[in-house]
């Protein structure tokens, strides 16, 4: 019985097919939108995590309050090194520069860490090594730079061994690059390369025998799994303030919050897009109902024979309710293609990471035939309707 309606609908389908395309066309088009909107969405939030992550944003920042007469220095953090929640902490100094490199110059920020700063901020290395405990001892005039940096000035990912010129703490000093690495997955580099720095990263050393310099402008802080960041932040807060004799003094900022709420916003223009996807997949199967209306009213006398030669009136509606179904079924189908596709190729032109979703797969499929249905439904109790007598008499 089932196999008799799929090819009463194919049939049917294919007497106005230029129709059937237009229809399916329509279908395909909010079915794809929706799949690439969910996936851009996906791939977005992962490689924004991940870029977020490689700058640190994962855990705490300890910094001093602005405005307060203090300083964050080596026996603070030795302090903060000293609490149980605490797994590891690392200084940092930040400063803005211009990179000098084969007659060319470009704005970097210069990143000034401890050896074990791989171990909070996700450093990936490509090409030589990290700073190690031996180069933040001696202070050495080495550094490592993204992999963008050494396509720019040398066209090939690998620079190791060359030397680049910069201002560190107000001197203009040679470095050589000891290690290239990749920052996140480049997602930034990629779509704004040209509004957002360079990074470079030396020994915390260097800028502070530079700038005669002893503290530091922030201590990037990794807590134990399981511990409540806010709470540990407080703490070490509360002990810096009682060292120092300052009320207010420091700050901590939970950048692993920071981090979720960048995210959320992001979820929530996905939201907004989805919406307008979905609207565009509604007027669509809102288009279903207009071609079965229409194919009603050209096919009444066939009906009428049908109805005279003992077709039921739900037969009948379910003729039509497959018909609905079917175009539904195939721009579903098609539109999840290309709609992949798309994703697909969108992913490997930005070098980021694309997986198939089958919980859209199944929501989408699943919403577009339902909608088709629903709005087929009409022509088809329509057309149940008709009286055998009426059906013959029309022209």
């Amino acid at each position: 019985m089932i196999m008799d309606f799929l090819k009463s609908a194919f049939r049917n389908l294919k007497r106005k097919r230029t129709r059937t395309v237009l229809t399916v066309l329509g279908i395909t088009i909010g079915v794809s939108s929706v799949i690439i909107i969910s996936n851009i969405s996906q791939c977005g939030t992962d490689s924004l995590n991940n870029e977020l992550n490689s700058l640190g944003l994962s855990g705490l920042s300890i910094s001093v309050n602005d405005g307060k007469n203090a300083s964050i220095t080596e026996d603070d953090l030795s302090l903060i090194r000293k609490f149980s929640q605490v797994e590891q902490a690392t200084p940092v100094l930040m400063e803005n520069t211009r990179v000098a490199v084969r007659n060319n110059t470009t704005t970097a920020l210069l990143w000034g860490i401890d050896s074990e700063a791989s171990d909070i901020i996700s450093l990936q290395v490509l090409y030589g090594r990290l700073l190690n405990r031996r180069d933040i001892t001696t202070r050495a005039n080495v550094c490592l730079v993204d992999e963008q940096f050494s396509k720019n000035a040398y066209h090939r990912s690998n620079m190791i061994g060359k030397t680049i010129s910069f201002p560190c703490g107000g001197i203009e000093q040679d470095f050589t690059v000891v290690g290239v690495i990749k920052t996140g997955t480049g997602l930034l580099q990629n779509l704004i390369g040209n509004y957002i720095p360079t990074f470079v990263y030396v020994p915390y050393t260097t800028i502070q025998a530079a700038s005669g310099q002893e503290s530091f402008d922030e201590v990037a802080v990794k807590i134990c799994s399981g511990d409540n960041a806010e709470n540990v932040g407080e703490m070490i807060v509360k002990h810096l303030n009682l060292r120092s004799g300052t009320e207010g003094a420091f700050v901590s900022n939970n950048l692993a919050k920071q981090k979720d709420g960048l995210l959320q916003v992001l979820d929530l223009v996905t939201l907004i897009l989805s919406a307008v996807g979905a609207i565009s997949l509604l007027v669509a199967s809102l288009s279903i109902m207009t071609v079965m209306l229409v194919s009603v009213n050209e096919r009444t006398r066939e009906i009428g024979i049908k109805k005279a030669l003992g077709a039921t009136r739900s037969s009948i509606m379910l003729e039509f309710l497959f018909e609905a179904g079917l175009i539904s079924l195939i721009g579903c189908l098609i539109g999840i293609g290309a709609g992949f596709l798309i994703s697909c190729a969108g992913a490997s032109a930005f070098h980021v990471t694309f997986h198939i979703r089958i919980d859209i797969i199944l929501m989408v499929t699943g919403f577009s035939v339902l909608s088709g249905s629903v709005f087929g439904v009409y022509p088809a109790y329509k057309a149940a309707r008709l009286k055998p007598v009426d059906a013959l008499r029309q022209e």
